[in-house]
This record gives structure tokens, C-alpha cells and sequence, in this order.
């Protein structure tokens, strides 16, 4: 078989963000209409799924679009991340493998954040390679080698060089907006049937249903979309992080280190941002949270690199 260029991922990508795009709303859309058809004829439940679709579509593209802007921007902040420069001498070794791997890898320089946490993580943000960041755990920095970091480095460049970061900031953004949208719809379904009068009845049973619909959507549709295009960017970014530094076990050493600690507790309450870590950054997982995990089983990553090496 022939090896999988960068090249061959962004294209690989770039087609997975097409299919994405065009299945959400499909989806959405489908979702909502069998759901509400449950109450109401097909033809009135078609023109629900239209209204409810549409404002909901106009809501995402609005806040993709401000997300564009300023969703690096947010995330960074959301992590407490703070910037370091070339002049600072405390960092200065970090912020130089930063550059180092990045000329490697043939991307400009991102502008490198330090999270003062000690546990083991990292993640990359921006809008595209021009514009991208890289943000390292304390804890990470302090504990692994300097052969091990560069691997993790070259990982994060890879997300950037693959374009990933592109998608993740896509999905965060409509998650974000279908969550807000359903807690509403409740909302508005309980204060609709607060009465006697059928017609107010009825229409909050269908916002009910509607509701529904973006339960299923938010909580299991959603997840398995995103599952089945993280895993393989992990593997994607795994892979050509290796290419980079030519030296797989150097990332499959660190992140055997990186799952002993890779808890980020500013993180906790920002679920959306799991799946730009090098790893899960909340706590212990429950099963059936682990069957929808963004990232593929550290053992099975660190298998494949392994036998890059061999």
C-alpha cells in the first residue's frame, strides 16, 4: 500500500469537512420532520422542519462567522492559556522547538501558549496555518523529554498543517448553537402549554417534539458524526507528527506519559474542546461517554507508531 502523503491527509480532510457539511443539515432536517410527524400530518410537519431548520441554520452560519474571527480567541482564553515570546528567557527553549518543528514541518511559526496546569496536554487553534496557535500544558513541558515534546509539537503542527483545526472550530460552533437552540425550544414548549386551550396544547406538544429532535441530534447523532472523523484525524496527525520528526517513538513514548495526566481542569466545563487535546482533557470516563470518545484508544495509537518505527 502506498504511504498517505500531508498532501493525501488536507485532501482526505478536506473532503470529510464537504461530507460533514452536507450530512448535518440533512440529518437536522430529516430529524425533525419524523419526530414531529409523530403529532401532526407529513405536509405540517415538513413546514416545521423548514421553520425550525432555517433560523437554526442562519444561527450557526452567524456564529461560525464570529467563531471565525474570534474562536482561537476564546478558546485560548477558555484554557487560560498566555502567550510567550523569543524574548523571554524563562521560555525561550519552548518557544524555539516550537519554530524548530515548525520549519520541519514546512508551516509558518504558530504562536506558541503556555497553560499553567501540571498535568499533560496540549492543543492548536486558528483559522488557518498562517494564523495558528499552539498551546502547551506546564505539566507537559516539565515532564517530558525533549525528543518526546518535539513529538507532541510535530502533532500539533500536524492538526494545523492537515487543516483540522478548521473542522474542530466547525463543530464546536454548531454543537454550541444546537444545545442553545433545544434548551429554548423547552423553554418556549413549557410556557406554550401552560393552559387550557387545545390549540396551545398542541403546539407545545410539537415543540416538544421538536425538542426532541435536537436531543437525539445533540446527543447521539452529533457525537457519531464527530467520532467518525476525529479517530481517524488522531491517527492522521499521529502519522504525519512522526514524518515530521522522524521519530515515532519519541510521540508514542510521550503519550504513554500524557494518559497518566491528561486532566486539565479549566477544561472541565468546555466539553466542545476535547477533541482539539492530544488527549481526553477531563477526568475518568464513563462507559458509554468512552464509546463516544473523539479520540481513538491511546494503545492503538501508540501500536501504530510503533510499528512506523519498526
Amino acid at each position: 500500500m502506498k504511504n498517505k502523503t500531508v498532501y493525501d491527509h488536507i485532501r482526505s480532510n478536506n473532503i470529510k469537512t464537504l461530507l460533514l457539511v452536507i450530512c448535518f443539515p440533512l440529518i437536522f432536517i430529516a430529524l425533525v420532520f419524523l419526530f414531529t410527524w409523530i403529532v401532526v400530518p407529513a405536509d405540517a410537519a415538513f413546514d416545521t422542519a423548514i421553520r425550525v431548520a432555517v433560523p437554526t441554520f442562519i444561527a450557526c452560519a452567524v456564529w461560525l462567522l464570529i467563531s471565525w474571527a474570534f474562536g482561537d480567541s476564546m478558546m485560548l482564553h477558555s484554557a487560560h492559556a498566555h502567550e510567550i515570546f523569543d524574548d523571554d528567557k524563562q521560555n525561550r527553549e519552548i518557544f524555539h522547538a516550537v519554530e524548530n518543528v515548525a520549519i520541519a514541518a514546512g508551516l509558518p511559526r504558530p504562536r506558541v501558549y503556555i497553560i499553567d496546569d501540571d498535568s499533560m496536554n496540549a492543543f492548536a487553534t486558528g483559522r488557518s496555518p498562517r494564523d495558528a496557535s499552539v498551546a502547551l500544558t506546564r505539566g507537559l513541558i516539565k515532564k517530558l523529554d525533549k525528543l518526546e515534546l518535539q513529538g507532541v509539537i510535530a502533532h500539533e503542527m500536524a492538526h494545523i498543517g492537515n487543516r483540522d483545526i478548521r473542522l474542530d472550530m466547525m463543530l464546536i460552533t454548531g454543537v454550541g448553537v444546537t444545545v442553545f437552540a433545544a434548551d429554548m425550544i423547552l423553554r418556549l414548549a413549557m410556557v406554550s402549554g401552560d393552559g387550557n386551550n387545545d390549540n396551545k396544547n398542541s403546539g407545545a406538544l410539537v415543540l416538544l417534539m421538536v425538542w426532541l429532535a435536537f436531543m437525539v441530534f445533540n446527543w447521539i447523532i452529533t457525537p457519531i458524526l464527530r467520532m467518525a472523523v476525529s479517530r481517524n484525524r488522531e491517527y492522521a496527525a499521529d502519522a504525519t507528527g512522526a514524518q515530521i520528526t522522524h521519530n515515532p517513538m519519541a510521540l508514542a513514548n510521550a503519550l504513554r506519559k500524557i494518559t497518566t495526566d491528561s486532566r486539565v481542569e479549566c477544561l472541565d466545563k468546555v466539553k466542545s474542546m476535547a477533541a482539539v487535546c492530544i488527549a481526553y482533557p477531563g477526568g475518568p470516563r464513563e462507559f458509554i461517554s468512552s464509546l463516544m470518545a473523539t479520540h481513538p484508544p491511546v494503545e492503538k495509537r501508540i501500536e501504530r507508531l510503533e510499528s512506523m518505527a519498526s
